[in-house]
Parts: C-alpha cells; structure tokens; sequence
C-alpha cells in the first residue's frame, strides 16, 4: 500500500510492525512477515540512517522503535497507522497481540 511512498515492500512492513507493536528486532519482525532476516535488518539500517527509528541495546538484542526527535514523527505515524487500518481484520490483530510469555501449561487454546 505504501510501498511507492516509502521505496519498498520491506520498509513499509518494518514501519508498520513498529507503528502496531512501538518496537521491534530483525529476527522478530522478519519472522513475523516470512522475510529474511538480512533484509529486515537492512531496511531497519536504511530507516535508523535516516533518522526514523533509533536502537537500542537490551542485553544482546538490538530493539528498534521510532526516533522521537524525527521532525515529520507525528505525521508518519498517523499515515502509518492510516494504512495500518486498512490491512485486513486477522492480520491487524495478529500485528498487534503481542506475546512475549509461554502461555501456562494446560491453558485451552
């Protein structure tokens, strides 16, 4: 949708992870969307280059989220989440449950 605007399919999936879940890392996100994990982590370099998104380093995981020194923040954001409005029903919720806990043993699915 927003791939003439922004250059790529790879940096509008990236911009959209991070809009649904306000952070995100190569593996996570490249796993997410059945990329590969050099491509995410090049789009993620572009985005960081360009002053977008920043990262940040917990542990050994290098966590990417939105710069919020980037001049045009505000408007990205609603575009990104305009566009995030648009994806169908079963993807936008899947892009915004965000689990990082086992789920306990015996739980119904």
């Amino acid at each position: 949708m927003l791939e003439p605007l922004l250059g790529s399919k790879g940096s509008e999936k990236v911009l959209i992870f991070i809009t649904a879940r306000s952070e995100g890392y190569a593996r996570e996100i490249s796993q997410f969307f059945s990329m590969g994990t050099s491509t995410v982590q090049n789009q993620l370099d572009k985005l960081e280059l360009g002053g977008i998104l920043v990262s940040i380093t917990k542990g050994r995981t290098r966590l990417y989220t939105f710069n919020p020194r980037y001049p045009f923040l505000k408007e990205v954001k609603l575009l990104l989440e305009k566009a995030l409005s648009f994806y169908p029903e079963d993807e936008r919720e899947k892009l915004i449950m965000d689990r990082r806990r086992p789920r306990r043993r015996g739980k119904p699915t």
